[in-house]
């Protein structure tokens, strides 16, 4: 393909893209304007229009964020660019002159603490090689984007979300896609903001098919916990706990102490269900933006006619464990205290840890994955119904970081979904090894979901539980045969 590509002209001007690892791509575009000044913490208005053409070959600015953890970047790499213009996209195609192509809108994870846009190892070539036109979107995060104080400016990163997909409705066939084709997809907190997405009313119609990748609709707020934070919020900072008060502290400060808050969050007993998702800044259930919890409005009926793709990786909690060394290094004592926050019994840790081979390390994970992802996952399937469209899966290839330690853990499925192995991403979250027969196939999976609303293999019922398993044994499952809960 020539290195050269036509203008696209979109609803704000014209922006120039440039070739990205054989396909046409068009980076750091605006979907809103810059969220600072007298506009911070505020929902996302319009992108303010361009005069001449807008270079549109590197990506944008970053929103606010704090770093990854130190011990996380031994297998993340979350780059950040400095700038005001943070609320812009990204676009793959196949070819801006095409006409009638699948979308598909991913949403980063990251905690909503941390992550971007323009994580390499979420580039969307690979999807526009295949047919697929790929964006990918910055929505503000932490305080920035989720703080709640009870007034009219809740859930501003899902504000922002859905400002991206009505740009998406907007502008897409500019570039050869169908925005009555466009599925939105995400991992972890991306997955759990999709979670919030279908069953907000603002979102109707804006998306015919989701893909929430180790996250769902348990990790939320409530209006009185979102409060409690943001008074441990303005604590921190020595201001009043008002959003205009918050808001005029810098950005800088606000991270600084939002990190503190979250290290503050004290036990369940104290602080409910927020100390054990361990995230004091997420879509908060204010009674306006999402007017319900997630489960009850979708168990009423929300985006029943949207499909849904939804699932986990086999080991998502070795991930902090193995990065921290406490896999290897935790007593059973430690695996029963963590197992408690989630209810499990001490007897039921003391007979896992008796298995020869298994370490409390093990154990824990094994708890924490089945507690805070999979049992999730099954819940949003359930609450479903027998009739909607929806898909199981579960991600059970193993990584070769830290020794193999790392395992099927918590990301280690997104160089496969977005075939990006061959990345310095891929490497590090797979500590070396390739697999491009195994990205492949799962790569396929999403590439089919995203054009046919089907990714291949039985729907989920709540008679069978039909699971797809990616993994050494690729292949289906029934979850209820097996009286798996």
């Amino acid at each position: 393909m020539s290195t050269e590509i036509p203008d696209v002209r979109v609803k704000g001007g014209v922006v120039r893209g440039r070739i990205d690892h054989g396909t046409p791509a068009y980076l750091g575009i605006p979907y809103a304007a810059p969220p600072f000044g007298g506009h911070r913490m505020r929902p996302p208005r319009p992108a303010e229009p361009w005069d001449g053409v807008r270079d549109a070959t590197a990506y944008g600015p970053t929103a606010p964020k704090s770093d990854f953890p130190p011990s996380l970047r031994q297998f993340f790499a979350d780059p950040a660019v400095p700038g005001d213009d943070c609320l812009n996209l990204n676009v793959w195609t196949p070819d801006p002159a095409a006409d009638g192509l699948p979308v598909l809108v991913w949403i980063h994870g990251g905690s909503f603490t941390s992550g971007s846009g323009s994580v390499v190892g979420c580039r969307g070539s690979a999807f526009a090689r295949d047919g697929v036109v790929c964006v990918t979107i910055n929505y503000r995060l932490q305080a920035e984007g989720f703080l709640h104080t009870g007034d009219d400016g809740s859930n501003v990163g899902l504000l922002d979300q859905i400002a991206a997909l009505e740009w998406v409705r907007d502008n897409i066939a500019s570039f050869g896609g169908d925005p009555a084709k466009v599925t939105v997809a995400g991992q972890s907190a991306g997955a759990m903001s999709i979670a919030a997405l279908l069953a907000m009313p603002t979102a109707e119609g804006l998306f015919r098919g989701a893909i929430t990748q180790s996250g769902a609709a348990w990790h939320t707020l409530d209006a009185r916990t979102g409060l409690r934070v943001a008074g441990l919020l303005a604590a921190e900072l020595g201001v009043a706990p008002e959003r205009a008060a918050i808001a005029a502290v810098p950005p800088g400060r606000v991270l600084a102490a939002t990190e503190r808050v979250a290290a503050a969050i004290g036990s369940p007993a104290e602080w409910g269900h927020v100390a054990v998702t361990g995230l004091p800044f997420a879509p908060v259930v204010d009674g306006t933006v999402l007017p319900r919890h997630p489960l009850d409005a979708i168990a009423d009926g929300a985006s029943r006619g949207v499909a849904l793709l939804t699932g986990t990786t086999a080991e998502e909690a070795r991930l902090p464990l193995v990065a921290s060394g406490a896999i290897t290094h935790l007593d059973e004592a430690a695996a029963v205290a963590g197992a408690a926050r989630f209810g499990v019994h001490a007897a039921t840790v003391a007979a896992a840890c008796a298995k020869p081979g298994v370490s409390p390390g093990d154990v824990l994970a094994a708890i924490v994955t089945e507690h805070a992802y999979t049992r999730p996952a099954v819940q949003l399937a359930e609450a479903r119904g027998a009739d909607a469209p929806t898909w199981m899966y579960r991600f059970d290839h193993r990584s070769a970081a830290a020794g193999g330690l790392l395992g099927a853990a918590h990301a280690v499925d997104i160089p496969f979904v977005f075939d990006t192995m061959d990345t310095p991403d891929g490497a590090l979250l797979m500590g070396g090894r390739t697999a491009p027969e195994a990205a492949a196939v799962v790569h396929a999976a999403w590439v089919r979901f995203v054009s046919d609303l089907d990714p291949g293999w039985a729907p989920y019922r709540p008679g069978t539980r039909t699971t797809m398993v990616f993994g050494p044994r690729t292949g289906t499952i029934d979850l209820a045969a097996r009286g798996t809960g």
